[in-house]
């Protein structure tokens, strides 16, 4: 059997995750029921592309549910009174550099669930965020990503 992944996020994304669930169970179920109601009505549901679409939005609603709820199980929510800023953990954001070009870049560490590197949010799991967990400012980094080797130097970490 495979091992229990613990999902880490903050309470922002905790409370985002049970706001998705409970708008699927309450009113996408719902929409969905009243769709294959309709759909029922208007007879043979062997050539009906109503039915078959409403019972395909009904399979993937039932499957996001199952998938939230074992996600919100398998939550370790990260309480930002933790966080230090002494060394790179989740939640942190963090300044850094690489080294070759020079470019500079800030994120904030979160759970894979919450990842959106476009706003700023990676991975703990994303090659940059494996790279610098455990670190502290000063410390050059060695990446390991698919397009090869590369070096970070951590300028700063923060709080959100």
């Amino acid at each position: 059997m495979a091992e229990k992944k613990e999902l880490i996020m903050t309470r922002e994304g905790l409370r985002k995750m049970e706001q998705e669930l409970e708008e699927l169970k309450t009113v996408r179920r719902a929409e969905v029921a009243a769709r294959l109601k309709q759909a029922i009505e208007f007879g043979d549901i062997s050539e009906n592309s109503e039915y078959d679409d409403a019972k395909s939005e009904q399979a993937f609603i039932e499957g996001s549910i199952i998938r939230l709820e074992q996600q919100l199980k398998d939550a370790r929510v990260i309480d930002e009174n933790d966080v230090t800023l002494d060394v790179i953990s989740e939640y942190n954001v963090v300044r850094f550099r690489y080294v070759e070009s020079g470019e500079e870049l800030e994120y904030q560490i979160v759970g894979s669930v919450e990842a959106q590197p476009l706003q700023g949010k990676i991975s703990n799991e994303s090659p940059v965020g494996k790279a610098l967990l455990g670190h502290s400012v000063g410390d050059v980094v060695t990446m390991y990503a698919p397009a090869g080797q590369m070096q970070l130097e951590v300028l700063a970490i923060s709080k959100q």
